[in-house]
């Protein structure tokens, strides 16, 4: 049986390797895609509580390559690596993620963007190369509560660039604004 966290169990082939994880971010997709296609974006959100990431290099290409350390709270750094597969804006981001390019334990993600009225349904898919190597990222890196976490963060994040963007604020109260004229 797959891993899953807030929605869905998967139902194919490789249910055994892989986690689900979902979160329902009150932005619109295209601005929550965004935080995910910039290095200003990412390095503000990216990770687990209490980790930092430090950028060495970025393209946000297919074919490009994130070259990344994920710094612990316990002073370890991990060294991350990703290149982008896939890049179908404002709705999925397909990635290879491990260590290093040459990394055999490298695992695929696909990042899913669902509009949800005003809101966007990110849905995120790991794949693992085997069983056991998804089964030691759960038990020994905790990566459903470090997935959860991460989304989280993404959340927080955005609702933060929502906030102190002067035309979307404008925007939002001629909105509330009409709308209360109707009632």
């Amino acid at each position: 049986m797959a891993t899953t966290s807030s929605n869905g169990e998967p139902a194919h082939a490789t249910a055994d390797r892989e986690i689900v994880i979902s979160r329902v971010i009150d932005a619109p997709r295209e601005l929550v895609f965004e935080a995910f296609t910039r290095v200003r974006h990412l390095s503000r959100w990216w990770g687990p509580e209490g980790f930092s990431t430090t950028t060495r290099s970025f393209e946000f290409r297919v074919g490009g390559v994130w070259d990344f350390v994920m710094h612990g709270p316990d002073g370890t750094d991990y060294q991350e690596w990703i290149t982008w597969r896939e890049i179908v804006p404002p709705e999925r981001i397909a990635l290879l993620h491990g260590e290093s390019s040459d990394d055999p334990n490298a695992f695929e993600s696909v990042l899913a963007f669902e509009p949800a009225g005003d809101e966007t349904r990110i849905v995120m898919r790991t794949v693992f190369p085997t069983r056991q190597l998804r089964d030691e990222a759960v038990e020994k890196y905790h990566a459903i509560e470090g997935g959860e976490q991460t989304l989280r963060n993404l959340a927080a994040y955005v609702t933060e660039l929502i906030r102190n963007d002067p035309v979307r604020n404008e925007t939002d109260r001629n909105e509330a604004t009409s709308k209360g004229g109707e009632s």
